[in-house]
Order: structure tokens, then sequence, then C-alpha cells
């Protein structure tokens, strides 16, 4: 993810993949892998030491290098920090895990849904009564580790520009779902926050901030917590101005949450859109991963583009000083293929001859 976003925003990414097949979740082509587009890759045995030694002459023209190996891999394969400062001190050195680099859990498994548990998310997520209910795999693995991975890479980058040496950026996927929780900490310290799932304004304990059926059996989302606002959801709904007075009364949420559902089962969901799309009332129909790119605002924003067949979002975010619009990133890199070619890019030509001599990636001419 952080790569991605790296790439997406005009860096030039190399990514070095295991040349043995190894399990990568999902299997799918590689053109529906999204996460890997806008680079170019090549496959190397790290295990071999001219395959080490042509990383390190890699390591000594890039600004910065992410790996996502549990602690202590890159040490042992001779590719850690120190090496790797020591041949560029200036090089940014991006390390994500879903632990971090030490503490007691640094050597286990984990995934997305732990990282949420331990940090108090997974518990705070979920309808009042329920079990906690897991979301996708954004927060810990592509915002709470991608992205601050990204952001901690940027950060360094800056500092280094003062300073000019690179360092380490520790991008523990705990750290970054606690630190997007600030927050919620905050509301919970104040005792303004209570600890049951489903019990506060904006987890679905309002029932003018949740999701709705529509006759059809599809959703919206409504999400007026202002008073102006809310009374504007009433108006559209045809439902009587007192019921503005119960926002602010909690015991009469239950007979505010049943009187806004009766209405929103009334008519199918896309009616509902037309009614309430553009207005102050804080809507937005509940739309699948098809949907969502045929949405008008999404269309006119050209919030996702089609690459290879493939619909996707665009880079994010935009700057306003590019010399051109975003380009549309490439279909994601055949494995192993043209490697020769893509080191070009990053190695001289005396280097280039010393790597293909050595026979690393057979049947190449550069």
């Amino acid at each position: 993810m952080a790569a991605m976003l790296l790439a997406d925003l005009g860096a030039t990414v190399l990514r070095i993949q295991r040349r043995d097949p190894v399990e990568q979740g999902i299997q799918r082509e590689l053109r529906y892998n999204l996460l890997l587009r806008n680079r170019t890759s090549i496959e190397l045995d790290l295990k071999q030491p001219e395959a080490v030694s042509l990383v390190l002459d890699l390591v000594e023209n890039a600004d910065a290098l992410i790996e996502g190996f549990r602690p202590g891999v890159m040490e042992r394969l001779g590719l850690g920090p120190g090496p790797c400062l020591a041949r560029n001190p200036r090089l940014v050195y991006g390390r994500v895990t879903g632990w971090g680099q030490d503490g007691p859990l640094a050597q286990s498994a984990g995934h997305d849904i732990n990282y949420l548990a331990i940090t108090g998310a997974l518990g705070a997520i979920g309808r009042q009564g329920q079990p906690p209910a897991p979301p996708l795999a954004l927060l810990g693995d592509f915002a709470g580790g991608g992205l601050y991975l990204a952001l901690g890479i940027l950060a360094a980058l800056i500092e280094r520009a003062r300073s000019g040496r690179g360092q380490v950026v520790d991008a523990a996927m705990v750290d970054g779902v606690a630190s997007l929780s600030t927050a919620f900490f905050g509301l919970a310290a104040a005792g303004v926050w209570q600890p049951e799932r489903g019990a506060n304004l904006i987890d679905s304990g309002a029932p003018f901030y949740d999701v709705y059926a529509c006759r059809d059996g599809r959703y919206v989302s409504v999400g007026p917590l202002e008073s102006r606002f809310f009374r504007k959801l009433l108006a559209l709904l045809e439902l009587p101005e007192d019921l503005a007075g119960w926002q602010a009364d909690r015991k009469r949420w239950p007979d505010l949450r049943a009187r806004l559902a009766q209405a929103f089962s009334s008519r199918p969901r896309d009616e509902w859109s037309a009614r309430l799309d553009g207005t102050d009332a804080c809507f937005a129909p509940v739309l699948s991963f098809e949907e969502a790119p045929g949405h008008a605002h999404l269309r006119a924003r050209g919030t996702f583009i089609e690459v290879a067949g493939v619909t996707q979002p665009a880079p994010a975010p935009r700057l306003s000083r590019s010399a051109a619009p975003p380009t549309a990133p490439p279909a994601p890199p055949l494995r192993g293929v043209h490697a020769l070619a893509a080191l070009g890019r990053w190695l001289s030509p005396s280097t280039l001859e010393r790597v293909q001599a050595q026979g690393l990636f057979p049947g190449e001419t550069a």
C-alpha cells in the first residue's frame, strides 16, 4: 500500500520479490492486484550472496527502502539498516509490521483483525448488544500500516533535506491504529464516550447517524448530526417538524429510529437518492464496489479510472501544482520480466554488466 501511494504520487518504485512462489493471500491475475500498480519488478533469491550484493547496489541510488518481513529477517539476510545505511547514509529505511520491531508480540503472526482488537478499535465497532464487527482490512493493514509508513517515509525525507542523514521508520500497525483512534481515547478519558458498542453519537447509537433499509432491500446512510441538517432530513422525508426535538432526547431515540426506518422502507434506494442527493440532509446511498464508480459525483471528479480493463481508484490526493493531471498508473508488472531493463534505471552500465555476468537473470540480455 505504501509503495502504491508513493508511486501514484510520482516516485519511481522497483519491487523485489521472491523467485519461489509463496502463499500471497487471494489468488488473482496480476492486473487485478492493484496494490502492485505503477512500478516495475524483479525476482531475486536473497539467499544468494550475489542477490544481496545487487540489493545493496540498488540501495546506493535509492531514496527509500520498504520491507515488511518479521523483525530480524532483513538483518539475517545481510540487508538490515546497518549495512544499508552504511552503503547509503541518506537512505530512509521503512519497516512495516503488525506488532512493531520490538515488544513481546514482535515475533508473533497476526492480521488486521488482531491489530484492531489489541488497540481497542475492534471492541468499539459493532451494534449495541452484538459482538464486535470486524470491518474491512482498511484500518490496520492499509491506514494504520501502509498509510502511516508512507507518511513516515515522507517525513524522514523532509528531515533528511535539513540534516543530510537517513533514518529508520518503524511503522507498526498497532501504533497506527492507536494513532487513528486518538480522538476517541480523548472522548473516553473525558467520560463522554460510552464503552458499550452502538451507544454513542457516531457509532450507530444515534438514529440520525445510521443506515436504513429501503423498500428494495438496499440501504442508505444518513448523518445529520447538526440540528439544522436534521430538520432538512425530516422535511425531505415528509416527517413532522416536531420530531426535530427528539434529536437531543436520548429517551426518544428508539421511537425516532422506528419513524426513520418506516419512512425509508417506503421507497427504493435510488428513489431516495434522486430525492436527497445534493441536499444538506447529510445523505448518501450505500453503494457496492461495482456501483461506486458510476456515481455522478465520483464520475465528475474522476475518482475512478480504468487501466488494463480494470476499473480502480485514481491516485490520491491531487496536487495543485502538477505539470499535468495525474496520469493513469500502468498495469501491474509481470513477475520478473525484463529485469535487466528495469535495473538499467538504477545501476551504472558497468554494474549492470556484472549483474548479467553473474547469471542472476538467466536468459535475459541487457
